[in-house]
């Protein structure tokens, strides 16, 4: 996620149920390539989900596993911040 493209990513896809490479490539002005590694990336972190399909295959946010991470941030956030 330490990309700033990878956050404007997955708030792209969190706007649809899914989307072809190329409609992510179409919304912001990176090259296609680059768009596939920041995919490749989400996915291999498990924030994104990849569905081959036959004509073109679909990536869509695994709203799961963000849910998860907001959890464990709200739950860091409280315990750094009671004290104060």
């Amino acid at each position: 996620m330490s990309h700033p493209a990878r956050i404007e990513i997955i708030k792209h896809l969190s706007a649809s149920n899914s989307c072809c490479c190329r409609e992510v490539v179409d919304r912001f002005d990176l090259a296609q390539s680059t768009v596939s590694q920041h995919l490749k990336i989400l996915v291999e972190a498990g924030l994104v989900r990849f569905e081959p399909d036959r004509q073109r295959s679909r990536y869509a946010v695994d709203r799961a596993a963000l849910a998860e991470i907001s959890a464990s941030l709200g739950a860091l956030v409280d315990s750094c911040c009671s004290g104060r």
